[in-house]
């Protein structure tokens, strides 16, 4: 069956997420639920029908970012066919995804940094665990995701590395700033009190209970403390990765260096720090040349 043989694409040859995974296939039972009440065969369909289908499709869907993500698994499932000899020509290939809009993330001062550290109560359980939670966020720039799944056997304190695993599974080596290495040993003499979970005894950041932090916690434990500093912004994990990012950039770090460090496979999606800076330099003209003042 075609799907199953998709499914072990997307996941082994493309090595891609579970969600990932799941999204790409939800795109494909879209599609062919489509096809299938227009009477054509998914396999057979031709650039014409493709178009039909995207018309008719984006009448309910007015997130641009979702309208490209439902093209990307159209092209997705297509070269999937191509590549396994099912079909001699992609019907896709000159399907066009919108363009995306692109937002600037937020990205915190220094000073923001540093209040919403201040309002981590020491005299509480979590603490440490907590310091080092925003230590590692902001000090390495990881994903949310990569922090919750990280190991300790991953960790090489002595050397001051860890080995992160990414989008697609792909591995990078990342440094362990010297602070967040300090509230790591903390939390890892504090994680040695408890009783953990047998399936969660290589897994850094846990609960009271011994069990693995979920995603959902980390942002409770982020928005609540910038909630605390009274900063206003829109503020989640991805915000510290951002502001990581922009400060090396701030301090003249090489994009490409930060590229590694982020775990982007194209350098594009790292060029929006340089949007960040060059939105700063704007902001700088507006505010201090005297023609604006």
């Amino acid at each position: 069956m075609i799907e199953k043989e998709y499914h072990t694409y997307l996941k082994l040859e493309r090595g891609l997420s579970p969600n990932s995974v799941a999204a790409y296939e939800q795109d494909l039972l879209r599609l062919k639920s489509y096809m299938d009440a227009h009477g054509i065969d998914i396999v057979r369909a031709t650039y014409d029908d493709l178009q039909a289908f995207i018309f008719d499709t984006f009448k309910s869907i007015s997130s641009v970012r979702t309208q490209a993500r439902l093209i990307a698994g159209i092209h997705s499932f297509y070269r999937f066919l191509l590549y396994h000899h099912y079909i001699e020509q992609d019907p896709s290939e000159l399907l066009e995804s919108p363009k995306k809009e692109h937002h600037l993330p937020e990205v915190l001062s220094l000073d923001e940094i540093d209040s919403m550290i201040a309002q981590i109560d020491m005299s509480r359980p979590e603490s440490h665990r907590n310091r080092a939670i925003i230590e590692m966020l902001y000090g390495s720039g990881l994903r949310v995701s990569e922090l919750v799944n990280l190991h300790l056997s991953d960790i090489y304190r002595k050397e001051g590395f860890m080995r992160i695993t990414g989008k697609g599974n792909k591995q990078r080596l990342v440094p362990i700033s010297p602070v967040a290495d300090q509230w790591l040993e903390y939390w890892l003499e504090d994680r040695s009190k408890l009783d953990i979970k047998a399936e969660y005894s290589d897994i850094v950041f846990l609960n009271r209970y011994g069990r693995q932090l979920t995603r959902a916690m980390i942002f409770t434990i982020v928005k609540g403390l910038a909630k605390q500093a009274d900063i206003h912004k829109t503020i989640s994990p991805h915000t510290l990765r951002h502001s990581f990012a922009t400060h090396l950039l701030q301090n003249g770090a090489d994009l490409r260096i930060i590229q590694d460090l982020l775990g982007h496979e194209d350098i594009t999606t790292t060029e929006i720090y340089t949007h960040i800076e060059i939105q700063d330099l704007r902001e700088a003209i507006l505010k201090y040349h005297p023609e604006n003042r």
